[in-house]
Order: structure tokens, then sequence, then C-alpha cells
């Protein structure tokens, strides 16, 4: 299985290093890799559910994605040979209602919202940010290009890829603390 194998890309070891310092307090992600917490983030709201964990669709059993092998499929519990689905959320199925609410908890009472990398028309994932604004945070959306929240939610748009923008902002930030904590003179 290819997704077993992906590894954390910069901007996902960046998002991590921003919680590490304080800055971030949780990770909303409509991606079902685990690639997040492989990075380091402790606080993710899985959206869609993940890739990683399969559940019994009969008896509720719950296993490890990680463990099948091909000659597994299709995977069958072990306790009542039902058939196994993956943890992630198919077309037409609802969003697990844990992810809902803790993802628009977290929208109500966040300071600045990053958004990232998303197309910002799936729904509700795409009400997160009208939420946060709202409620008066900061949205900074990071994305190639525009989205239909840019001119009505965003109060910055980043174009460009995640990768190179997450590490830049962490180093940005790194500068700053530094700088700030030397007592020198941001202005430049």
């Amino acid at each position: 299985m290819l997704i077993m194998k992906a590894k954390p890309n910069p901007a996902h070891i960046g998002l991590a290093e921003l919680e590490r310092m304080g800055l971030l307090s949780s990770v909303v992600t409509q991606n079902v890799d685990g690639l997040h917490q492989a990075a380091g983030n402790t606080n993710v709201i899985e959206f869609h559910g993940t890739h990683r964990t399969l559940s019994c669709l009969k008896c509720s059993t719950k296993i490890e994605g990680t463990s099948l092998t091909p000659e597994d499929l299709p995977p069958r519990c072990s306790r009542c040979s039902s058939l196994l689905k993956p943890d992630v959320v198919f077309f037409g199925e609802p969003i697990p209602w844990e992810a809902q609410t803790m993802s628009y908890k977290e929208s109500r009472s966040c300071g600045a919202v990053l958004v990232i990398g998303t197309s910002a028309i799936v729904y509700p994932a795409a009400t997160i940010p009208v939420t946060a604004k709202e409620n008066g945070a900061t949205v900074i959306e990071i994305n190639k290009e525009p989205t239909p929240i840019t001119d009505e939610v965003s109060d910055y748009l980043i174009c460009g890829s995640a990768g190179e923008i997450i590490p830049a902002i962490v180093e940005e930030v790194k500068r700053a603390k530094q700088a700030k904590a030397g007592g020198t003179d941001l202005q430049s």
C-alpha cells in the first residue's frame, strides 16, 4: 500500500514545529494519511477520518490498517468474519460528529487560522474559516491560487506551495523570537 509509505513534507514538519512553539493549538485536516501526526502534531482533528484504521461493519472491531497485506484483501474481521471498512469518510457519508464538534469549537475560539492547500469548496469543512472570521480571527490563506474565500473571508493570501511557505513562516517566527529575546529592533 503506497499511501502507508508516505512521509511528512516540509509543510507538515513546519506545522508541527509551530505547535511545539505554542503557536498552533490544533490542525484540522481533510487528509486521511496521518502525516500530521507523523510530523509531530498532537492535536489533529481528522475531518474525513483516517486510512490508518479499519472497522468491522458488523461488530465495530477496529484494527490497524498497517498490518494488512495484499493477501488480506478484502479485509475481514477476526471476530465475526464480516468486512472491514477503512475509517475514512466515503462520498455521501457524514463527517464524524466528534471531528465536526472539535473543529467548530477551535474555529470559534482561535485568534488566527491558517487555511492551507484547499479549494475551500468542500462543505462542511469550507465553513471553518468563515466561522473563525465571524468570531474575530485573522484568516491567512496559503494556496497556489485564490479560492472562493479569498476575497470575502481571507485577510491574507500567500500564493505558493505550502511546502515552501510554511517553513519560511517558521524561520521568520524563529527570527522574530530571537530578535525579541535579544532586544533587536525588527524594523529593517
